[in-house]
């Protein structure tokens, strides 16, 4: 029997069954805000491949599945698929090859089913491992663009430590670990590379270079924060004014920060039906303040509930409350929040690593460039409420 063909009549249904089966599995995460094309991606070519290879009159053709995995690969690897989803996508495929073969499988002889088998098996591993190989490629082509950017940065901040040595000590500390892990990581990778033996732990290698491009990231978010606070104090920052639909801009941010409070299991409530249509003034600034205060709430929250608020106050103003079940703010501390570098902890709680403390530095100038103002109401163990008050037209 001739299960090349059979496996040609029945990719659709493969296909179809792949894709749903890759939808439904919890350990496929990324793939749920996939469309059907996107998930689908290169697994066509992967078959039609294969059932070049399953034919007896046709040369097995290898490099079909080695194309078409290495798309595979890439474009996983920029969707942000971890290497364990990406296993586990192949893993579903060679079920679910096999349960539409099993009927046509036991009408063959022995010989041609153990044929079949080898081979199928032998196309799937030949495809995970081409398709591994280029995910590994496209996140060194990332690690290449995020130490470009890196080097970038370092030049600009060189240029500003120079003239504000005051922070100098503070920054260095937050550099430091982060960049170690960097250097770290990196020179372990390059050092396997040069090898001639076969890299054989391959899932231990891809935790290293995400190692790197996690480490790097935070090392960059902070880098960030440092220039946009010396853009302020240097008054390079020119407001662009337009009416800005605050109702959509507030929705659009809660929507992008939802997967961060899902993570953590947190509700979060955006009443905006008292809220002003729109505002006279810059978007772009305004979507930051709103943004870093929610990320906030939801980083120094463990479980309850973030609550948006918006409503127009008198005297042509509005304001924005963003109100958190957090670990809340000793008043000790509440003048200092908004201060550069400054981090809240506790005798029993360090300071979240990814904190900068520049956050709040950043919001504070950004209200007062807005013509508005800010306020703090926190109770340690209970919660707290940032408050931002704005006027509904920024006098130019």
């Amino acid at each position: 029997m001739d299960f090349s063909q059979v496996l040609a009549e029945k990719t659709d249904t493969i296909i179809e069954k792949w894709v749903a089966a890759v939808r439904k599995d919890r350990r496929i995460e990324s793939a749920d805000d996939l469309s059907y094309t996107a998930v689908k991606d290169h697994i066509p070519d992967v078959l039609q491949a294969m059932v070049r290879v399953l034919s007896k009159s046709q040369d097995n053709d290898i490099q079909s599945i080695v194309t078409a995995s290495f798309q595979h690969g890439a474009i996983r690897a920029e969707q942000g698929f971890d290497p364990g989803e990406i296993a586990r996508e192949y893993h579903l495929l060679r079920t679910v090859i096999f349960d539409a073969l099993q009927a046509d499988l036991l009408v063959g002889t022995p010989v041609e089913i153990i044929r079949s088998m080898r081979l199928i098996d032998a196309i799937i591993d030949e495809a995970i491992a081409r398709c591994f190989k280029s995910y590994v490629d496209e996140r060194l082509r990332e690690l290449q663009q995020l130490q470009l950017s890196l080097t970038l940065h370092n030049e600009e901040l060189t240029r500003l430590i120079s003239a504000n040595q005051e922070y100098l000590s503070q920054l260095a500390h937050e550099l430091k670990h982060p960049l170690t892990s960097i250097i770290g990581y990196s020179d372990l990778f390059l050092r396997q590379q040069r090898r001639k033996t076969r890299i054989k732990d391959t899932s231990a290698n891809l935790e290293h270079i995400e190692r790197v491009l996690r480490n790097g990231r935070q090392l960059l978010h902070l880098i960030n924060d440092v220039l946009e606070l010396s853009r302020y104090e240097a008054g390079q920052i020119k407001l662009q004014l337009a009416p800005t639909d605050v109702r959509e801009l507030i929705n659009n941010i809660c929507e992008m920060l939802e997967p961060l409070a899902a993570g953590k299991n947190l509700k979060v409530v955006v009443d905006c039906d008292r809220a002003p249509k729109e505002l006279i003034t810059d978007p772009f600034q305004y979507q930051q303040i709103i943004t870093n205060l929610i990320s906030n709430a939801i980083r120094y929250t463990e479980s309850g509930t973030i609550i948006i608020m918006c409503q127009m106050l008198e005297n042509q103003r509005c304001a924005i409350a963003v109100s958190d079940t957090g670990i809340g703010i000793a008043p000790e501390n509440q003048a200092q929040i908004f201060e550069p570098y400054f981090r809240v902890s506790f005798s029993d709680r360090p300071y979240l690593p990814d904190s900068t403390g520049l956050g709040l530095a950043i919001v504070s100038r950004l209200v007062k460039l807005l013509q508005g103002e800010i306020n703090l109401v926190s109770e340690v163990g209970v919660g707290s409420t940032f408050t931002v008050i704005l006027p509904l037209e920024i006098e130019s």
